[in-house]
């Protein structure tokens, strides 16, 4: 293979972001509902169980209808891959059109928050420690990209750092942002609107609108565009 035929790109079409807004089956909100009537809470994680790790179509619309039952809201167009895992999904307020990946982990707390908003793709083997986790619109999160919302405060110091009092952090990653693969966020961390975190990077603290950052510890590199863009006041 030649040197220039190595170095050529090819710039093809978004798919999950140019979906238009889906439409589940007319079927689909009654079985939810008939199974959240059936089985109760304990019963549908359970019954997950079963559907967890097939790829056929009566696994994939079960993984759906099943996480549609146990969420406290969830919008359509749910797509759920083989393996993913959740905790907690009774405290998820989840968007329209959301994709989650195969053997992503999404760990909520019984008293916690956790909405992900719509259009949100969400790769395989994502971690995200969701206690207090808001993800807004058409936010893309890289295949094993980890959100870290707590940690120990490590005090007294002659405890077990394991045995400490959990520490408890928002993390808020706004609309339109993108979180590179194996990329990590920890506690108290929020990501403007439209950022970019590189592939690997550690982000500490806050992540400017429409800048890049990357690196361990995350630092900036330069803007997506000029000022006035970044000055936009745009909510999640």
């Amino acid at each position: 293979m030649s040197l220039e035929a190595r170095h050529t790109q090819r710039i093809v079409k978004a798919v999950h972001g140019l979906r238009g807004k889906p439409v589940d089956p007319a079927y689909q909100q009654g079985l939810a509902e008939d199974l959240k009537n059936t089985y109760g809470q304990a019963g549908l994680i359970e019954l997950y169980g079963r559907f967890s790790n097939g790829d056929g179509f009566v696994d994939t619309l079960m993984r759906r209808a099943i996480l549609q039952a146990l969420s406290r809201r969830c919008g359509s167009g749910l797509q759920v891959g083989a393996n993913a895992v959740f905790k907690h999904p009774e405290t998820f307020e989840i968007g329209d059109g959301v994709f989650i990946g195969a053997q992503a982990n999404i760990q909520g707390r019984y008293d916690g928050t956790c909405r992900i908003g719509n259009n949100v793709w969400i790769g395989p083997q994502a971690f995200i420690d969701a206690r207090d986790v808001v993800i807004g619109d058409d936010v893309g999160w890289g295949p094993g990209a980890k959100i870290l919302g707590s940690t120990h405060s490590g005090m007294p110091v002659d405890v077990p750092i394991i045995r400490t009092d959990l520490e408890i952090r928002p993390v808020r990653i706004e609309a339109e942002a993108d979180i590179g693969t194996n990329a990590t966020i920890l506690p108290g961390v929020t990501v403007g609107r439209g950022a970019i975190v590189g592939a690997g990077a550690v982000v500490v603290s806050d992540v400017e609108p429409y800048s890049i950052v990357a690196g361990v510890p995350a630092q900036f590199l330069r803007w997506r565009e000029d000022p006035p863009v970044r000055a936009k006041n745009v909510e999640v």
